[in-house]
């Protein structure tokens, strides 16, 4: 009976990690305006990390085509967030946060917690780079096109 309690624990403190390091990657995401945030974020993970756990401790042979699930499910729903305007395209960085975060969760829910909170790390290191004073310069070339892009525009009468 307690191995069975202690399983569960196992479960959901698995499954309360993967949401809390994907809620702090969604408030990052909410308070850039981001149309993905923190509850968004936080529920991918926590499913990604019910999957597997329940996967690799249920079911271990065959738990690698429940994270490929996982991975194609969340590509769904990146992939709808993806939208086209004009020349331009937007949500590709929450797409691809949304898909991360549900690595966070595989990876968490597979027991690997350090590995969970690292990658967590590296994701909110790449989204605010450019906001970081000793990095920021790195990446100028692309701020200079977007400049670019918007004068161009602008002499065109089109507006930034």
């Amino acid at each position: 009976m307690f191995d069975a309690l202690d399983s569960d624990l196992v479960f959901i403190g698995r499954m309360a990690l993967a949401a809390v390091l994907a809620f702090i990657v969604g408030w990052e995401r909410e308070s850039q305006g981001s149309p993905a945030g923190d509850r968004t974020h936080a529920m991918v993970a926590l499913g990604a990390a019910a999957f597997t756990s329940i996967g690799v401790e249920s079911f271990p042979a065959t738990a690698e085509k429940l994270i490929a699930g996982v991975v194609t499910g969340v590509g769904f729903l990146g992939a709808g967030m993806i939208m086209r305007e004009g020349t331009s395209v937007r949500g590709l960085t929450t797409a691809a946060g949304i898909w991360a975060m549900a690595s966070v969760g595989v990876v968490v829910g597979a027991g690997e917690y350090l590995i969970g909170v690292a990658l967590t790390a590296f994701v909110l290191l790449i989204l605010m780079w450019e906001r970081l004073p000793l990095v920021s310069r790195v990446g100028v070339v692309k701020r200079h096109l977007d400049l670019s892009e918007e004068r161009r525009a602008e002499r065109e009468g089109r507006g930034p």
